[in-house]
Parts: structure tokens; C-alpha cells; sequence
């Protein structure tokens, strides 16, 4: 080893001292005027809503501790972070761990590898959308660009229902389609955007402005009217310096971008929040609605307002226009996964979606401990069941994911454990597009053109990305971190929870070697009746014997396509039957799609994605 470098170890060890940072959320019920429109109840933490941020220093671990008082169990992720080693603390609810029972407690162990802008939420039962979440901050140690300040801004979407009561509405049977669109409030920083506090600037200093999308359905636009703003990060990766007038934000979407103060404070200067969604009906003051705060260089100063010009004048972020500051090349493509956003009408005429052959829906046993228990039959991506719709991926294979939305309305995907690489976009064949349900006053005459566009260069990573309507994605990650990690649209809850997710079940053979799940977890697991071995029903083999009734879909409902070899049949129950769409590959085979690449091959990053260093502390 060089003995500069060496050195430089030392030296770094003894100025940054990793910490423990411990925080304990009291999960409860609490009454709320949040949006100062409607009151209602939500879930809060320490009897507050909304949850304040979280700060953490890049490699200091976060000991969560949650004390769940409310009627319903629940759970935590820390939405954006790999837990490398650690899957089990994902925090998905009946897929890395059971839920948290009322009345029990169990405390994450979050280790902050990854510095960047994240946010913590609830993962059961869609109780993101009542108030559960938060920011969370991982601040870089050193930044690979300089700012004096950081400024965070939090945005949320508000509605004066309470989740389950919204499942029960789209879930009901007798629907022919979604449910007539409940109309949201803007929350900035946590209370209606109308009264947003100013942003104080300083003349000639630079801000890191964090802005995180904490939304369950709607989508935002962010400007700086008057100020050029360079995105430098985007759901924890860091980028290359992309100058940018705004940026849209997806639900669960991340950004920050160095906005330079200007030279004089003779002006204040205004900075826009619009909350919108293009799949329910524009109605003036409702959808679109506009918030506007102050960028206050001085309380007694005018405000210099702007000219106002179009959106399609200005520069928005696009992720095939940015890239990863850590240079790594775009991964080779071992396997193609293909996923397609459809609605599923039920015979009895439930209203689910699907992002392979059959809604998600959770398994009876957790997926992950399914992988844990079932010895060589955990590469057989059947026994996680028909409903969980698993992917098993080999170590270190590079997997792309070609996702089709055929749809008249866009999709946030999500995917845990990791990030992907943003490699194409471009137009869904025609013959594809679905009929039914488009947006109020379409046609399928009104789809507009839409370019194929690639990557150049080196491409962007980031672990959500907006899928438009009538549009395909093309993603590449690379399996090398072994655990159970969901994909799924991240609109709660109409998709993520009406079932528009598929699991990716990593290197189950590695983890049965190398994971040890904490007794707590099992523990906990048994005191609510789920079983932690077997199959998706806690039997073994293929004997899903006790698999909930598997939904047969309407003929006619929605376009059909065809399934990949190996889909299930439609019958319940039925041992043989529900068959994940990947099973008909045989794992390792000489050449297949899935044989693995070796750890240490020339075009296997065994490092991943390195973590990203980046800078000091903010102002709020």
C-alpha cells in the first residue's frame, strides 16, 4: 500500500469519528389542521406531525428506535439506502421483516455509507400518505464542490382522507376503474405552501438547496426565478454540475442543486412550488396548485419580480442529460426483465394494477426469510409465490430492465437495496398503448410524439425515476447486493397499493451464507402468527396449500399481452400454478441470461457505486 496513503488513513480516522446518533420515534395517532383547510387524523412522531428532519454525518449509524402505539403494525424504511449486509433493515413490512405489532418496539440500525438527500417513511399499509415521514440527511464529509449554506425544502401532498378508507374506495369490488380524484393540498415544509417562511440569502454566498418530494401522489416543479441552479445530486448520487432553470420532482424523487446569491441584496426574489398531477382533471386553484415563498435578501428590500415565460422555455433537469460525478460506465446487460404498468380488472371487478402477470400482494411469510429457509430451492423464484412476483438475480449479474407504461398516466418506480442507471427513454409501441383508463378527455388520437433519447457519456443513477405516460425506461443495476428488494411505483396508494410491484430476490444463495437475521425479528414475527420458514405460505417445496385466492382478471378489461414463458395459469390455488413470469430460465445454466458474472471479472464492480463524499452542515 502507498505510504502517503496510508498515512492519510490514519490521519482521516482520527478527525472524523463515526458516531452512533440515537433517536426514538413514539409512533401514535395525532389530531392535525396541517393544511389549515381540513381537520383529520394522521400518524405522528412524538405527538407532532409533520416529523422533523433527520441529520446524520456520512458513516455515523442512525439507532432508530420505534415505539409503535398505534392500532395497525407498522414499519420504516430508509428510502434510498442499500444496507449493505443488512437487508433485513430495509424495513419493508412482509418482505424484509414482519411489521412492528401494536404496542412492541424495534430500533433500525441505520448505517449512513451513502452521503445525500433521503427520506425515512412507513412501508405498511401505505401509511407514508397520513403523515409518517420524514427527511433524512446524510451530510458529506468532504464535498467535492464548495457552498456555504445548505437550505432544505420538503414537499408533501395533503388529503382530507385517511388511507384505508381510500383503499376501500379503490379496492372496492364492482369498479370498472379508479375512483373519482380526491383533490390534495401543497405542504412545504411540513404545513399548507401558502405560508412558507422566507429563504434568507446573503449576498455573494453559495446554497446547497435539498429538495425532497415526500408526496404519495402528486408530482412538483421547483424554481428560482432571478437564480441559475446547478443540480449536483439526485436521490444520493452525486452529479456533475447540470445548470438548470427547474426541476420536477416525482413522488419520493430527490434533489440538490448549488444556487449562487447574487452580488447586490438591493432585491428579494421569489421561488415557485407548483403541485400538479396530468391524470386528473386541471381545474383552476385546485390542480394545478401554486405555491410561491420568499428568497429574502433583505426584509426591507422590493421584490424584483420576473418576467414570466412558459415552461417550455425553460431548461428542466432530464436524467439523460446528467451524469454521475463517480464516472463509472454504463453496466453490460446479462438479462433483460421486462415489466409493463397495467390495469387489472378483476372478475369481481377490483380495480388492481400489475407491473408482471399478476398484482403484488403480500406474501404470507416475509419474503426474505422464504429466501433464508429454503435452501437451493430459493433460486427457484416460484417459491416466493404467484403474487410476489420474483426475479431471483445471481450474484453480480448486470440486469436490465426495459419498464413499459403504456398508460395515459406516468409512474414513479422506486427500487430498494440499491439505484439504477438511467440508460434510454422512448416511445411504447402504438399497438401497446392501453384503452382503458386514460386521462379525462383523451384519446388515444392526442398521445404526442415522443423521442427515443440515450444516455451519453457517462449515465445518471438514482434509485426513482418518472416513467412518463405511453413511455419505456430502460434501467441497469447490478446484483451485487444480496437480499429481497422491492420494485414498485411509489404513487400511493392507487398503484404501489392496488399491486404495482415485482420483487427482486438477489443472491439468495450468498445471503444463506452470509446474513444472520436478528432473533428480535423472528421473535416478533411469531408473537403475530407469521411463520419465518417455507414457502410464501410457510409450506415447503411448491405446496401452496392456504394461498389466498389468486385474482382471475376480466377478459376484456384492458389490452392483453402476451405473458412470458412460463406465467401462471389463472386457476387458484393450484400447487403447479402461479408461476412468476421469470421461471422459465433456469438458474446458471452455460450462458443462460442468468449465469453469474464472476466477483472479481474485469467488468464487475464489486465496489458498486462508491459512496459519495460531499459537504458541511446546513442551516435548517
Amino acid at each position: 500500500m502507498n505510504i502517503l496513503f496510508f498515512i492519510s488513513l490514519v490521519l482521516l480516522g482520527h478527525v472524523c469519528v463515526a458516531e452512533y446518533v440515537k433517536l426514538t420515534w413514539n409512533i401514535t395517532y395525532v389530531d392535525t389542521f396541517r393544511d389549515g383547510i381540513v381537520h383529520r387524523r394522521a400518524k405522528g412522531v412524538n405527538g407532532q406531525v409533520p416529523v422533523p428532519p433527520v441529520y446524520i454525518n456520512q458513516g455515523d449509524t442512525l439507532l432508530l428506535t420505534v415505539h409503535n402505539n398505534l392500532d395497525m403494525p407498522t414499519s420504516i424504511h430508509s428510502h434510498g439506502l442499500r444496507h449493505d449486509g443488512a437487508t433485513f433493515m430495509d424495513g419493508a413490512a412482509m418482505v424484509t421483516q414482519c411489521g412492528i405489532p401494536p404496542g412492541e418496539s424495534f430500533t433500525y440500525e441505520i448505517y449512513g455509507a451513502q452521503a445525500g438527500s433521503y427520506w425515512l417513511h412507513g412501508h405498511r399499509k401505505d401509511d407514508v400518505a397520513d403523515g409518517l415521514r420524514a427527511p433524512f440527511i446524510i451530510r458529506d464529509r468532504y464535498s467535492p464542490y464548495e457552498y456555504d449554506e445548505e437550505v432544505l425544502i420538503y414537499l408533501e401532498d395533503w388529503y382530507p382522507t385517511e388511507v384505508p378508507a381510500k383503499m376501500a374506495e379503490i379496492l372496492a369490488p364492482g369498479s370498472i376503474g379508479p375512483p373519482a380524484p380526491t383533490f390534495a393540498t401543497g405542504l412545504v415544509n411540513g404545513f399548507n405552501g401558502n405560508d412558507s417562511r422566507p429563504i434568507q440569502f446573503v449576498a455573494g454566498k453559495r446554497y446547497r438547496i435539498r429538495v425532497i418530494s415526500m408526496s404519495s401522489t402528486m408530482y412538483w416543479r421547483f424554481t428560482t426565478p432571478g437564480h441559475k441552479m446547478e443540480i449536483i445530486e439526485a436521490d444520493g448520487i452525486t452529479s456533475e454540475p447540470c445548470e438548470v432553470d427547474g426541476f420536477t420532482l416525482a413522488p419520493a424523487q430527490r434533489y440538490s442543486a448549488i444556487v449562487t446569491a447574487h452580488e447586490s441584496s438591493d432585491f428579494n426574489f421569489i421561488y415557485n412550488c407548483t403541485m400538479y398531477a396530468d391524470f386528473i382533471p386541471f381545474i383552476p386553484g385546485l390542480n394545478p396548485r401554486i405555491y410561491t415563498g420568499l428568497i429574502e435578501y433583505r426584509q426591507d428590500a422590493p421584490i424584483k419580480h420576473m418576467e414570466i415565460v412558459g415552461d417550455d422555455q425553460l431548461v428542466w433537469a432530464d436524467d439523460l442529460n446528467m451524469h454521475a460525478l463517480n464516472g463509472e460506465p454504463a453496466l453490460p446487460m446479462d438479462r433483460q426483465v421486462v415489466l409493463e404498468t397495467r390495469a387489472f380488472i378483476s372478475t369481481e371487478r377490483i380495480n388492481f394494477r400489475k407491473l408482471g402477470s399478476l398484482p403484488y400482494t403480500e406474501p404470507l411469510v416475509p419474503s426474505l426469510f422464504t429466501a433464508m429457509s429454503m435452501g437451493e430451492q430459493a433460486m427457484d423464484p416460484r417459491v416466493y409465490g404467484p403474487q410476489a412476483q420474483a426475479y431471483v438475480i445471481p450474484l453480480n449479474q448486470s440486469v436490465e430492465i426495459l419498464l413499459k407504461n403504456p398508460q395515459g398516466q406516468p409512474h414513479s418506480q422506486h427500487q430498494h437495496g440499491g439505484w439504477f442507471q438511467i440508460i434510454e427513454r422512448g416511445p411504447v409501441d402504438r399497438s401497446e398503448l392501453e384503452q382503458p383508463p386514460l386521462p379525462l378527455n383523451f384519446s388515444l388520437a392526442d398521445v404526442p410524439f415522443i423521442p427515443v433519447q440515450r444516455y451519453t457519456g457517462v449515465p445518471m443513477s438514482r434509485d426513482t425515476v418518472d416513467v412518463p405516460p405511453f413511455s419505456y425506461v430502460k434501467l441497469r443495476f447490478r446484483g451485487d447486493n444480496p437480499g429481497v428488494h422491492l420494485h414498485h411505483c411509489h404513487l400511493n396508494p392507487t398503484h404501489s397499493g392496488a399491486g404495482l410491484s415485482i420483487t427482486f430476490v438477489v443472491a439468495p444463495d450468498v445471503l444463506q451464507k452470509t446474513l444472520r437475521i436478528p432473533d428480535e425479528l423472528y421473535e416478533m414475527c411469531a408473537r403475530q402468527g407469521i411463520k419465518t420458514e417455507g414457502n410464501a405460505v410457510g409450506n415447503w417445496g411448491l405446496d401452496f396449500t392456504g394461498l389466498p385466492t389468486v385474482p382471475v382478471e376480466l377478459v376484456g378489461s384492458s389490452p392483453r399481452v402476451p405473458l412470458p414463458s412460463g406465467a401462471p395459469p389463472n386457476s387458484a390455488n393450484s400447487p403447479d400454478s402461479a408461476i412468476p413470469p421469470n421461471s422459465a430460465i433456469p438458474p446458471n445454466s452455460a450462458n443462460s441470461p442468468d449465469s453469474a458474472i464472476p466477483p472479481n471479472s474485469a467488468n464487475s464492480p464489486d465496489s458498486a457505486i462508491p459512496p459519495n463524499s460531499t459537504p458541511p452542515q446546513p442551516i435548517n
